[in-house]
């Protein structure tokens, strides 16, 4: 039976309407990205680890099954994550400047704001390479400072806030080498990971706020597949198998707040599917 010209239209426009729906992105009070070392997915999703609270973290919020890290070893993927791209870095080298666009950058320029929260960092600004359990591979935030980055953005984790409603815009969260799976255990981080982090997740789900939970890459045997999970009020629970990577995850970070985008994330597709948006 042929429709009428305005039933067809009508559908049209709600097919139109119900794709834009399906590829808008929410647009988070606050965003704290953890960032976790060397472990692939494998190692960290399985039933030895069944109880844990990274995986009671994932059944919470929005698992992706098929995340991904850019490169060898650790430093490039901080860059990529922070910067998009990894300034050519394929070494855990120190130090290094740059004056690039980056995520801050972005930020700062409308309006909005960041910091970085780094674990057992000497003092606020400190450019060390590296101190006891810190290290500055680690922290993409001070590669960036002094050249078009203020001092202030570069903070110890000690500075978190306990009052979540004063966090910037967006924050990088950088545990220390003992926290972080890097020198300690999965035990040990995960314990590290429900202290400090939990009561901001407890509060983000009231708060029109998110955790991003990401690793930097695998150990080598798991093809660089890496966790990342998503945990908000505004996150759908389950398992995505959208493949993502950190330029991903840039990507929909810059997206949240309509920003342009920077080096490598032009050919990245923002996280889609997982989102609860209000119409």
């Amino acid at each position: 039976m042929k429709l009428p010209r305005f039933h067809l239209l009508a559908l049209l426009a709600l097919s139109l309407s119900s794709a834009a729906y399906a590829g808008k992105l929410p647009r988070p009070d606050h965003v704290v990205v953890v960032i976790e070392e060397n472990r692939g997915y494998s190692q960290i999703m399985n039933m030895r680890n069944s109880n844990s609270y990274i995986n009671a973290l994932a059944r919470r919020g929005a698992l992706f099954a098929q995340s991904y890290g850019v490169a060898y070893p650790s430093q490039p993927n901080y860059l990529a994550l922070f910067s998009g791209s990894t300034q050519g870095i394929t070494r855990n080298s120190c130090p290094h400047t740059f004056d690039s666009g980056n995520l801050a950058s972005s930020l700062l320029g409308a309006g909005l704001s960041f910091a970085s929260f780094s674990e057992s960092l000497p003092a606020t600004g400190d450019l060390i390479c590296a101190s006891g359990a810190y290290q500055r591979k680690h922290n993409p935030v001070a590669n960036w400072q002094g050249a078009s980055l203020p001092a202030e953005m570069n903070r110890r984790f000690a500075d978190f806030p306990k009052e979540f409603s004063s966090l910037p815009t967006v924050s990088f969260v950088i545990p220390d080498q003992n926290n972080n799976m890097h020198d300690g255990n999965f035990e040990t981080a995960d314990e590290w990971l429900k202290k400090h982090i939990d009561p901001y997740v407890d509060w983000a789900m009231k708060h029109n706020s998110l955790l991003i939970l990401t690793w930097d890459e695998d150990d080598g045997r798991d093809d660089n597949r890496i966790v990342t999970i998503l945990v908000g009020q505004m996150v759908k629970t389950g398992s995505s198998d959208q493949r993502i990577n950190h330029y991903s995850v840039l990507r929909t970070l810059l997206d949240f707040y309509d920003l342009p985008v920077i080096g490598a994330i032009s050919n990245a597709e923002a996280i889609r599917g997982i989102w609860k948006i209000r119409q």
